[in-house]
């Protein structure tokens, strides 16, 4: 059961539409625009996008150290909800803690999209705080990646 220590939800309105939100979410062309708070970048993005489908990324810190992480696609619905695990790798390859993420999108008016960011399943509060700074720096870049995106 959920509760206050190990659960991070971030909610957030964009100036695009939805499909393109979720687009960002689901398509590794956009993944690498956005991934990974300011200064990290996305070399590398598998992902099998289907219900029990998996990813792999790689997030490149600036000091140059490669952060892994991967998870199972669990439900897929275009263009309004996606639901994942998440577990960091460590140096070996090996899955640490796993949670789960929740992203529902509602579609607030023309070019406007509400997003719902629930991540649960923390096994710590340093985890999930450390988790909301990362999204939050990444929502920050989602942003202006939608702003740019929006407008082309």
């Amino acid at each position: 059961m959920p509760n206050a220590s190990n659960e991070l939800v971030i909610t957030r309105t964009f100036n695009a539409p939805r499909a393109l939100v979720f687009a960002c979410w689901t398509q590794p062309a956009h993944l690498a625009h956005w991934s990974g708070p300011e200064g990290f970048t996305t070399p590398e993005h598998e992902m099998d996008l289907r219900p029990g489908g998996r990813y792999r990324a790689c997030l490149r810190a600036p000091d140059g150290v490669d952060h892994w992480v991967r998870g199972v696609y669990k439900e897929i619905d275009a263009p309004k909800r996606l639901v994942m695990t998440h577990a960091w790798e460590d140096e070996s390859g090996k899955p640490g803690p796993e949670t789960l993420i929740t992203i529902e999108l509602t579609q607030e008016g023309p070019g406007k999209t509400r997003m719902h960011f629930r991540q649960t399943g923390f096994t710590s509060t340093d985890s999930r705080d450390g988790h909301q700074g990362g999204w939050s720096g990444s929502f920050d870049k989602l942003d202006a990646h939608l702003a740019q995106a929006a407008g082309a």
